[in-house]
């Protein structure tokens, strides 16, 4: 941070400024991933005051742009901090201070991505009405850009599947679905895509397939999916790996697995431990709460026992008292 601050003091940012902040931004994606949100906060808040303070000057237009560019994706990173916290009031708040940077320099796709991380916020907080309208609005965002990639299109088609998904509208899930892996298909290694989309690689797409038909209660199609996807996942990605082997714990319990349930649910325990995600633990919670009929099973003891052991919390936490 120092040696990124110290290249930026200058009145007149150069490129290799903007460079060096632009690292920084995929730095803080990489630790996001590897440990939550929560340490990070701070200094990217720091950062992003910093170069809005740079924005006041005159720049050439390059320049300005790159940093409204800048700006607006710190914004939108510390409103994932908080939406990953399910501090949902300040992610709010985060969201549209970068949808207002990316307005200014009329980044359209960037705009859709905000929007697109509005719409899946909204399915956290029950409001899958919003959660749609957002998407929606993302995707005419992406229509008014003429160089909108195919992997954000399908990016921003899963979303809506979700959304669908969340309203319980099978047909509309299974259209989104379709349009998003028609999208993904037309994907090519030199497109333009945006470094913010490049997340979105064919694991992603199979694995929010998966918990799309997941959400549909469709287990046996989600099932395998998710399998695949989490055996191809990134082991440095610990919040991705929890997150993503507690919906495959969960597809397994609808089928009727309990032991491999179970047996999932505890391999995800040493990376929801490692990350510090407010929105894993209340997944773990979920799949918790989904034990109770089978308190006694000796799987099920089995899971309790290694939970207990491996997130013994600050204060004595209990499976009870995890927070969602």
């Amino acid at each position: 941070m120092d040696s990124i601050l110290a290249m930026a003091t200058g009145t007149n940012p150069s490129p290799s400024t903007l460079h060096a902040l632009r690292s920084s931004i995929e730095d803080y994606w990489r630790r996001d991933d590897e440990h939550g949100g929560e340490t990070l906060r701070p200094a990217v808040v720091g950062q992003l005051r910093y170069v809005e303070g740079l924005l006041k000057g005159r720049r050439p237009t390059p320049i300005q742009h790159g940093l409204y560019s800048i700006a607006a994706e710190l914004a939108r990173l510390t409103g994932w901090t908080y939406f990953d916290a399910r501090q949902y009031h300040q992610a709010r708040a985060y969201f549209s201070e970068a949808l207002q940077l990316a307005r200014e320099i009329d980044d359209h796709p960037f705009m859709a991505n905000v929007l697109a991380c509005m719409s899946l916020q909204a399915t956290y907080q029950d409001k899958p009405a919003d959660a749609l309208a957002l998407v929606s609005a993302a995707q005419d965002q992406a229509r008014a850009a003429s160089g909108t990639t195919p992997r954000v299109r399908s990016m921003l088609a899963m979303r809506e599947a979700f959304a669908h998904a969340t309203l319980g509208d099978r047909k509309a899930t299974h259209t989104a679905i379709s349009e998003a892996h028609s999208q993904f298909e037309r994907v090519h290694e030199g497109d333009p895509d945006p470094a913010w989309v490049t997340y979105f690689d064919e694991p992603k797409l199979i694995v929010d397939t998966g918990i799309a038909h997941g959400r549909l209660g469709e287990a046996a199609i989600a099932e395998p999916l998710i399998a695949d996807a989490l055996a191809r996942e990134d082991p440095a990605n610990q919040r991705g790996r929890a997150f993503h082997a507690f919906w495959l714990a969960r597809t397994q319990l609808q089928r009727g697995k309990l032991d491999q349930a179970c047996h999932t649910a505890i391999e995800a325990l040493a990376p929801a431990a490692a990350v510090s995600s407010e929105r894993v633990t209340g997944h773990l919670r979920e799949f918790y709460e989904q034990l109770a009929p089978y308190r006694e099973v000796p799987a099920a003891v089995a899971f309790e026992a290694r939970l207990r052991a491996m997130l013994p919390p600050p204060g004595q936490r209990t499976p009870s008292s995890i927070r969602t």
